[in-house]
C-alpha cells in the first residue's frame, strides 16, 4: 500500500513588513516544526527556491503584487498539476529537516496563492499575518514611490481579496501583529493549536511593538476607515481589541482549541 509523506506544509503570507518573519519565527520554534534556514535567498522565503511557480523581478513587488490580477492563483491556474507539486517537492525537500511535522513556508506571495497550494497540497494550513494598513504604508514608502493613500488602497485592496478567497480555504487563520506584539506567548500558543503542535514553555526572543516609530505619518481617510474596521483597525493607528482571529479547520476540536488559546487573557 503506498502512503503520503509524514508532513504537512503550513504557509505563511502577508503584505510586506506585516510580520510574517515574526510569525514563521514563533511557529518554526515548535517542536515538531521545520522552517528553511541558512537559504542564500532573502529572509530564507521558498519562493525563491523552486523553479514550479515563475517568481522574478516583477513578482512580488511591495505594495504591487497582491492586486495584480497575474499573481492571484486559484484552482483554475494552468500550474494546478502534478508536475506542479513534484517540482516544488523536488526543490524545498533539501532545505528542511528531516524529521518535521509540518515544513514551514513564508513568503509574502503566499497571501494570492493560498488557493492554489491548496490544490498541490490539500492537508496544507495557512496563516495570514495583517498588520496596521498605517503602518505597513509607512513602512514600505522607502521601497515605493507612491503616496501613501494610494498604499492603503493597495492594502485594502489586497485584503479584500483575502476576504473573498478565505471560504475556499479548508485550514486557515489571519492574525494580527499587533496581537502578536502585544501578547506572543498567547498568540504562538494559538497558532501551536491550530497546527495541533505544543508551543515553548518560553519564548525565545524579545518580541516589541514598532508601530510607533510610523505614528502620524499618514491616516486612514473616513471611506478606508470603513473598509479597514472589518480587521479591526482605524484612524490613527487605532486597534480594537474585540477583534478575534477567523479560524477555519475541518477539525473542530482543532478550530475550538485554537479560538480558546487567542481568547484567553
Amino acid at each position: 500500500m503506498r502512503h503520503g509523506p509524514d508532513y504537512r506544509y503550513v504557509f505563511v503570507g502577508g503584505l510586506h513588513r506585516s510580520g510574517t518573519s515574526l510569525t514563521a519565527r514563533l511557529i518554526a520554534a515548535m517542536p515538531g516544526a521545520g522552517a528553511i534556514r541558512t537559504a542564500p535567498v532573502p529572509e530564507n522565503e521558498g519562493v525563491y527556491l523552486q523553479g514550479a511557480i515563475p517568481h522574478h523581478a516583477q513578482s512580488g513587488v511591495p505594495m504591487a503584487f497582491a492586486t495584480d490580477p497575474a499573481q492571484h492563483l486559484t484552482e483554475d491556474h494552468p500550474l494546478n498539476r502534478l508536475e506542479t507539486r513534484q517540482r516544488l517537492e523536488a526543490d524545498w525537500t533539501p532545505w528542511y529537516p528531516h524529521d518535521c511535522r509540518w515544513r514551514l513556508e513564508k513568503s509574502p506571495v503566499n497571501l494570492t496563492r493560498m488557493r492554489l497550494l491548496q490544490q498541490l497540497f490539500p492537508m496544507a494550513h495557512f496563516v495570514v499575518v495583517l498588520r496596521h494598513p498605517e503602518a505597513v504604508a509607512a513602512a514600505v514608502a522607502k521601497w515605493v514611490d507612491q503616496p501613501s493613500q494610494a498604499l492603503i488602497d493597495h492594502w485594502l485592496a489586497a485584503h479584500d481579496q483575502l476576504a473573498g478567497d478565505l471560504p475556499y480555504l479548508h485550514a486557515v487563520t489571519v492574525i494580527r501583529y499587533e496581537d502578536l506584539t502585544r501578547d506572543p506567548a498567547r498568540m504562538q500558543r494559538g497558532l501551536a493549536a491550530f497546527l495541533d503542535l505544543t508551543a515553548p514553555s518560553a519564548l525565545e526572543e524579545v518580541i516589541a511593538d514598532r508601530n510607533d516609530l510610523y505614528a502620524g505619518a499618514c491616516r486612514l481617510s473616513a471611506p478606508q476607515a470603513a473598509r479597514a474596521s472589518a480587521w479591526g483597525y482605524g484612524p490613527d493607528g487605532a486597534v480594537d481589541r474585540g477583534w478575534h482571529a477567523p479560524v477555519q479547520h475541518p477539525l473542530r476540536d482543532v478550530r475550538e482549541a485554537a479560538v480558546r488559546a487567542w481568547s484567553a487573557e
